[in-house]
């Protein structure tokens, strides 16, 4: 065995960034394995790798898994933030209560775990530190045991000792919440997480259905159809006029093309390109002649782009005002196919009102939709770019935030450098989605950072802490590991029925998010979005996890006080 490890450590030793992107193929390939309705996910199987790797011998620098971390959850703050900030209020409540309970059942099991098994003040806050993965705790439960007025070797070995609790359980304490939210939840709420989280954004764009990437309608609203004229004496005006928002694109005559003003009269035998709603193309059509299928030269390309919306006059008028406002020159051949407020769909009817800043999406040809463009706002450029002066100070100023520090008493409370990235992504995605002409960030770049960053993050620990843990749970046996599994699960499963029969929860996506949140638990979180496909579970997580952050910090000095 020995003759086959000694290479690998050599090589890990060499460059310790193998260990974790082998941990990373070896994680993700693990992960999807199905067991029945059982799927461990990535992030699982990059940490159980990262630990077995970790026993040939890997040190790895902390700030790769710093970065890493940064990167993930920044990046899921921006994706979340216009939802987030709408979502603030009395509908907080519920994911603020979740983060109680759990942090509340978290301390009575601790401490009813320390005192049935004669735990001391130091294992006893190492089994809270890694049992429910809040690191802060060590720092708190070790200010704390410096006051009890012990000898100087007695608190360094209680010290020590939480040091040996917290390598013990933080494996399991990262990988039990994992199971739960994705595997235990939606059994006990009989449904998917998937197909709720679907169900939730279609609520949350007010019934606007959104396809889903690569979706396309089977029966496209707005559509283009070629027709050869049958019957004498029309012109292009008078078939305009025979339904509200029919445009006449293209004609030919003689497969030559000609032009299309309104006073242009057509005869037997033209072929005209036109443009419109459905319903109103098949109208026409069976006044003005016979459909035909494919016309050589009819290649006129429509495009599509978003512009947001910063004509002041237009600010709270309905969409059938700002169109009236317009002449109908201007309009014409433009047509608006989408609506949207801060990444929310909105429907788009003649009634519905819109604001400075709301995107409208426009299909014509290029000339028709600069011109309308130019007059009621700036079209957002499509574009695979991401804005890397505004993102990357989103995450120099998050990291500064985390380094804030206020102090309740003698406990010391700060946001650390995950929710202070998290705070920035939820600020910088807001701004984003109200200031659309700056800081892109392309969907596929976001979801890369959320996936390589979480799994990443996952597998250095699992690299700089699976020795250790193991180690440990050969030196004082297999019963503090056991302990900790009851740490991690019973708050979890307990907050779990209160959400369900109290709180009212009733969708598993939503619920599955502020779960993870009460607990801090990022891995879980990231194998919860991943189940979900969309940002459902990230408003009710961020909540959570700012007020659990700050409440299992606090942990420390009572688990020491109590225990």
């Amino acid at each position: 065995m020995h003759a086959f490890t000694a290479p690998l450590a050599g090589l890990f030793g060499a460059c310790p960034e193998i260990a974790l992107f082998l941990a990373l193929v070896i994680g993700c390939w693990i992960g999807r394995f199905r067991f029945g309705s059982f799927q461990l996910g990535g992030v699982a199987g990059s940490l159980l790798a990262a630990v077995l790797l970790s026993q040939i011998g890997v040190h790895i620098d902390s700030g790769i898994k710093n970065v890493l971390f940064a990167l993930f959850i920044y990046a899921v703050g921006y994706q979340s933030g216009p939802q987030f900030f709408r979502s603030l209020g009395r509908q907080s409540l519920r994911e603020i209560l979740m983060a109680v309970v759990l942090a509340v059942t978290g301390l009575i099991t601790v401490v009813a775990v320390a005192r049935m098994f004669h735990l001391d003040k130091g294992l006893a806050a190492g089994l809270a530190a890694g049992g429910l993965t809040q690191s802060a705790i060590i720092g708190t439960a070790g200010s704390s045991l410096e006051k009890l007025g012990l000898p100087l070797a007695q608190v360094q070995q209680l010290q020590g000792n939480v040091a040996v609790g917290y390598a013990v359980t933080y494996i399991f304490g990262s990988i039990g919440p994992i199971l739960l939210c994705v595997n235990v939840l939606p059994w006990f709420m009989k449904r998917g997480i998937r197909e709720d989280a679907i169900k939730a954004e279609a609520a949350q764009a007010g019934g606007v259905h959104v396809p889903g990437e690569g979706e396309v309608p089977a029966l496209p609203n707005l559509i283009g159809r070629a027709y050869r004229i049958t019957t004498s004496g029309l012109t292009v005006s008078s078939i305009e006029g025979m339904a509200h928002g029919v445009t006449v694109e293209q004609i030919l005559r003689d497969s030559k093309e000609t032009g299309v003003g309104g006073d242009v009269t057509l005869m037997p035998g033209d072929q005209v390109l036109l443009v419109g709603q459905r319903a109103d193309i098949l109208t026409v059509g069976q006044k003005i002649g016979q459909e035909c299928g494919e016309v050589p030269g009819m290649d006129i390309a429509l495009i599509r782009r978003d512009v947001v919306l910063s004509r002041k006059d237009f600010s709270g008028k309905t969409v059938s005002e700002c169109a009236q406002s317009l002449s109908a020159a201007t309009r014409h051949g433009v047509y608006l196919v989408a609506l949207s407020r801060a990444g929310t769909p909105l429907p788009v009817t003649g009634d519905t009102s819109v604001k400075d800043g709301d995107v409208v999406t426009l299909l014509g040809t290029s000339a028709d939709v600069q011109r309308v463009a130019a007059l009621i706002g700036t079209i957002l450029v499509p574009s695979v770019k991401t804005d890397l002066v505004f993102h990357s100070l989103g995450l120099a100023l998050g990291l500064l935030i985390g380094l804030g520090v206020v102090h309740m008493g003698s406990v010391p409370l700060t946001l650390g450098s995950g929710g202070g990235a998290l705070l920035s992504g939820l600020l910088f995605g807001w701004y984003q989605s109200r200031h659309r002409a700056s800081g892109n960030m392309p969907s596929a770049a976001s979801n890369l950072l959320v996936d390589l960053g979480l799994a990443g993050f996952v597998a250095v620990t699992g690299l700089q802490t699976g020795q250790q843990a193991i180690a440990t749970i050969m030196q004082h046996g297999i019963t503090l590991f056991l302990l900790g599994v009851v740490v991690t699960l019973v708050p979890l499963i307990l907050t779990m029925f209160f959400g369900r029969y109290v709180l009212r929860y009733d969708n598993t996506a939503i619920f599955a998010g502020a779960l993870a949140g009460s607990r801090s638990a990022n891995p879980a979180f990231g194998e919860v979005l991943n189940k979900a496909g969309n940002a459902v579970p990230t408003t009710p997580f961020a909540i959570t996890y700012a007020v659990a952050n700050v409440l299992l910090t606090l942990l420390g000095p009572l688990v020491v006080a109590f225990s």
